[in-house]
C-alpha cells in the first residue's frame, strides 16, 4: 500500500518511531466507544489523527442527542457516512453516506422507532467491535457484515453478504446529521466507479464534500432517486439524490468499496483515491491504521494504577488526537473559506475549529507534543485571515458558525509563537490578532467595550459579562505578544483591556455581574440562574458563580478583589459545596454538566477552576476536586463522561490532570500545578528529550501532595515552566494522605 505523505502521518512520529515496536499494542487500551452514551456526544468511527474522513455508524441524524449521529441507547443503524464531529453540541456532518442491504429497494431510511419502514437495519452492541481506526458490526436484518477502515481521505469498506437473491448497497446524499442538503448528484463514470457530491446547509451554512467511491466488482444495475421520483438510471443529479447499485454475490462474498472524498471537487476526489489507496487489501490497509495510532499514543507512555485508568488516559489520548481535520488533497489543492481552490504552499490546511473550548488545554497539548500538527493548524488560522479577514472562533466545515465567544485563535496563535514557533508568518500573525481584538464583527462591538470598559448588557448584545472576561484574556494574549515585537504602544493598550475584568466584580456579593451603559448593576439580579445565548443572559451557559472565576491571566488580582486569600477561598469553596438541588431559579442547560456543586467539569469555563486555589495557598483543595473528578466523571465505559467532549477539550483537562499540571493560562508558557493522579508519566518530546513526572506513594489516601521536586530541586512556587518540560528532567511529587493545611 501507498505511503501517505501529508503532515499528519509522518513529520511528528519521527522521533518516536522507535518506541512503536516497544509499545507496539496502545491501541488495546483505547475504546472508541467511551463517550457514546449520556451526553459525550463521541462516535466510534474509524479515524486517524486529525483526518479527512472519519467513516462509520450513523443511528439517527436528529436531535441534540445525536450530534455526532450515533447514540448508545440505539438499536438501528441507518448506514455508514464519512464525516462525523467529536463531542461537539451541535449537530452536524454526516456527509457521503452508504448502506449495504438486501431484498427489495428502500430509498427511506426508515426511523428509530420503526425501522422496517425502510432501509434501516437494526444491531447488537454485542457485534460491535470499534478500535483505532476500525468500526465492524452485523446488520441484523439483512445478516451481513459491515467492516471499515481508512486512510487520511479514503473510507475502506468491507460488506460480507449473505447468500441473497439480491444484494447491494445504496448511495444517499440526502443523508446528514443536523442539516439539509440542497445540492447533490451521483453518476457511474466507469463499471466500478461512481463519483458526485453533497452541498448542505445546517449549523454550517454551506458546507460540502466530493466523493469517489470504487467497487471490488463491476457495478450492475443502478436505481436512482431524484427528489422523490424513482427512474432506472447511471446518473442523477438534484436537491436529494440516491442510487441504489445492485450486485449479484454468492454465498458469504465480500464486496469492497473505497470512497474518498475531497473539497476541491470529483477530479480531487479521484486523485485522492489513487494516490492514498490504490490497492484491495483491507487487512494491511487496517494494521496500518492502527500502527500509526500507536505511534501517536506511544510519546507518552503512562504507569498507571490499573488497567482501567490506563484505558481513560489513553482513550483520552486518543480523543485528542481526532479534529481539526484536513481540508486539503493529497496534491495540496483544497478549498478555501473565500469559497475558491487554492493551492497550498505551506503544508496541510485543517477546518473544525471549535476554539471556545479547545484554546483552553488542547491546543496547549498539542503545541507541547505534536508542535508539527499545531503549527499547521496556526498556519490555516491564518490563512483565513488572508483570505476573509477574520481568524475563527467556532468553524466547522469551512465555515464561520459564530456559535460561541471570544476570538480563541488569538490565545493559539501567542502560545505557538512564544512557545518558540517560526514556521509561520510572524508579521501576519501580529496584524490578525490585533486585528480580531479590534475589527468590529458578529460578537464584538470593540467601540462600546473600549468606551465603558465592559460590554454594557443594554447597548451590546447578550452575554455581556462573558464576553468581557473572554475578551480580556484575548486582549491579554496579544499584549503578550505585542511585549514581544517591541510594540510598546500596543502592549499598554491590550494590557489596560485585560483588566476590564475588574469593572464587573461587585464587591457587595463577591460576583462578576452585568452592567448597563450607565454603570447600573443588572437589577433583579439571579446569581444561580444558569443562561444561555438563546435565553438573553449575561453568562454563556453559566451564571455569575460560576463565571466569577474565569479570569485566568490575572488571578492574584482577582484574590485582590476579595480582600484576602481567605476571603477567596471562602467564596470558592461555596462554588463546589452548594447543593444544586436547593438553589432558586436554576434552569437546565444540556451543556452545564458533570456537576461538583455549582462547579460543571462538563463545561469548560469551569476547567481552570479547581486549580486557582493554588493561588491562595490551598492546594489541598486543588488535589480534592481533581480526585472527585477523576472517581466520578472520567470512567471507560460508553456513558463515562460527563459533557461533550468538545473536540478533545474535555479529554485533554484529563491528560493534563493526571500528569499533575494545568495551563490555566494556556499563553503564559507556565502550568499550574495539581496532584498527579498516575503512578507515573514519560513524555518522548518534540526534540527528542524526556520527561517524566512520578508521584510517589500515590493511593486512594495518598492524594495530596507533600512536596514537588524538579531534578532533585525544591519547587517552591505553584508553577512549572515550559522550558522546564522542554529541556527534559524528572518531575517528582510526593504523595501523602494529610493536607497540610
Amino acid at each position: 500500500m501507498k505511503k501517505y505523505s501529508c503532515i499528519l502521518l509522518v513529520s511528528c512520529l519521527t522521533a518516536c518511531s522507535s518506541r512503536t515496536e516497544q509499545n507496539s499494542q496502545l491501541t488495546d487500551f483505547v475504546d472508541p466507544f467511551v463517550g457514546t452514551a449520556y451526553v459525550g456526544h463521541t462516535h466510534p468511527s474509524a479515524s486517524l489523527p486529525f483526518s479527512m474522513v472519519q467513516v462509520g455508524p450513523d443511528t439517527d441524524t436528529e436531535g441534540w442527542e445525536h450530534c455526532a449521529g450515533y447514540r448508545d441507547t440505539d438499536r438501528s443503524v441507518m448506514g455508514f457516512s464519512h464525516t462525523h464531529l467529536s463531542g461537539t453540541g451541535a449537530a452536524e456532518m454526516g456527509d457521503i453516506m452508504i448502506m449495504p442491504v438486501t431484498g427489495d429497494i428502500k430509498f427511506d431510511a426508515g426511523t428509530l422507532e420503526n425501522p422496517d419502514a425502510g432501509y434501516r437495519s437494526r444491531f447488537s452492541q454485542d457485534n460491535e467491535v470499534a478500535t483505532p481506526g476500525y468500526y465492524r458490526t452485523v446488520l441484523d436484518d439483512y445478516g451481513i457484515t459491515a467492516e471499515m477502515t481508512l486512510t487520511p481521505r479514503v473510507g475502506f469498506h468491507q460488506y460480507t453478504f449473505p447468500a441473497a437473491a439480491q444484494a447491494g448497497v445504496l448511495l444517499d446524499m440526502e443523508h446528514g446529521i443536523g442539516d439539509k442538503n440542497y445540492a447533490s448528484a451521483i453518476r457511474a463514470i466507469d463499471d466500478s466507479t461512481i463519483v458526485g457530491f453533497r452541498k448542505s446547509n445546517g449549523f454550517t451554512r454551506d458546507h460540502g464534500y466530493y466523493f469517489a467511491a470504487r467497487f471490488s466488482k463491476p457495478v450492475g444495475k443502478t436505481t436512482v432517486w431524484r427528489d422523490g421520483a424513482v427512474s432506472e438510471s447511471r446518473t442523477v443529479e438534484g436537491v436529494d439524490t440516491k442510487m441504489h447499485i445492485a450486485f449479484a454475490t454468492s454465498a458469504n462474498e465480500a464486496i469492497k468499496v473505497k470512497i474518498a472524498l475531497s473539497t476541491t471537487g470529483e477530479d480531487g476526489a479521484l486523485k485522492n483515491l489513487e494516490a492514498e489507496l490504490p490497492g484491495w487489501d483491507f487487512a494491511a490497509v487496517k494494521a496500518e491504521a492502527n500502527d500509526i495510532w500507536n505511534r501517536y499514543l506511544s510519546k507518552i507512555t503512562v504507569n498507571a494504577i490499573d488497567d482501567d485508568q490506563k484505558k481513560s488516559y489513553y482513550t483520552s489520548m486518543y480523543h485528542a488526537l481526532l479534529m481539526p481535520n484536513l481540508v486539503t488533497d493529497t496534491d495540496g489543492k483544497y478549498y478555501g473559506w473565500d469559497k475558491k481552490v487554492h493551492q497550498s504552499t505551506d503544508g496541510d490546511m485543517y477546518t473544525n475549529f471549535s476554539l471556545w473550548d479547545t484554546y483552553r488545554a488542547l491546543h496547549p497539548f498539542l503545541s507541547m507534543m505534536y508542535p508539527e500538527i499545531n503549527s499547521q493548524l496556526v498556519k490555516s488560522m491564518l490563512e483565513r485571515h488572508r483570505q476573509v479577514g477574520l481568524l475563527p472562533t467556532n468553524e466547522y466545515g469551512l465555515c464561520e458558525t459564530w456559535c460561541m465567544i471570544g476570538n480563541h485563535a488569538i490565545p493559539v496563535i501567542v502560545d505557538a509563537y512564544l512557545k518558540g514557533d517560526k514556521s509561520f508568518d510572524i508579521a501576519l500573525a501580529y496584524e490578525a490578532i490585533k486585528h480580531a481584538q479590534t475589527a468590529e464583527h458578529t460578537k464584538a462591538d470593540w467601540g462600546n467595550y473600549d468606551r465603558y470598559g465592559y460590554f454594557p448588557f443594554d447597548k451590546s448584545s447578550v452575554e455581556s459579562v462573558s464576553r468581557t472576561l473572554e475578551s480580556g484574556y484575548d486582549d491579554y494574549c496579544v499584549a503578550l505578544m505585542a511585549e514581544s515585537l517591541g510594540k510598546e504602544d500596543d502592549y499598554k493598550f491590550f494590557m489596560n483591556r485585560a483588566g476590564f475584568y475588574k469593572n464587573l466584580y461587585d464587591p457587595s456579593i463577591m460576583l462578576v455581574r452585568g452592567r448597563d451603559s450607565k454603570g447600573n448593576w443588572r437589577t433583579p439580579f439571579h446569581s444561580f440562574a444558569l443562561t444561555s445565548e438563546s435565553e438573553g443572559g449575561d453568562y454563556t451557559e453559566g451564571n455569575a458563580w460560576q463565571w466569577t472565576w474565569h479570569i485566568q491571566h490575572d488571578v492574584p488580582g482577582l484574590i485582590s478583589l476579595f480582600g484576602s486569600k481567605e476571603e477567596f477561598v471562602t467564596k470558592l469553596d461555596s462554588l463546589f459545596f452548594v447543593d444544586v438541588k436547593e438553589l432558586p431559579g436554576i434552569v437546565e442547560v444540556p451543556d452545564v454538566t458533570g456537576l461538583v456543586g455549582l462547579y460543571a467539569q462538563g463545561n469548560e469555563p469551569s476547567h481552570h477552576i479547581a486549580y486557582i486555589y493554588r493561588y491562595a495557598d490551598r492546594p489541598d483543595r486543588t488535589a480534592d476536586i481533581i480526585r472527585t473528578v477523576f472517581d466520578k466523571y472520567y470512567l471507560p465505559t460508553r456513558d463515562g463522561l460527563c459533557g461533550n467532549d468538545d473536540c478533545g477539550q474535555m479529554s485533554a483537562w484529563y491528560l493534563f490532570s493526571a500528569m499533575g499540571f494545568y495551563p490555566v493560562d494556556p499563553a503564559s508558557q507556565e502550568y499550574v500545578l495539581g496532584a498527579p493522579q498516575v503512578n507515573s508519566v514519560s513524555l518522548t518530546l518534540p526534540n527528542g528529550k524526556t520527561f517524566e513526572v512520578k508521584a510517589t506513594g500515590l493511593s486512594k489516601a495518598n492524594k495530596y501532595v507533600k512536596s514537588v521536586k524538579l531534578n532533585g530541586q525544591p519547587v517552591t512556587t505553584p508553577t512549572i515552566r515550559y522550558d522546564d518540560i522542554r529541556n527534559g528532567g524528572l518531575l517528582e511529587f510526593e504523595m501523602t494522605d494529610k493536607t497540610g493545611v
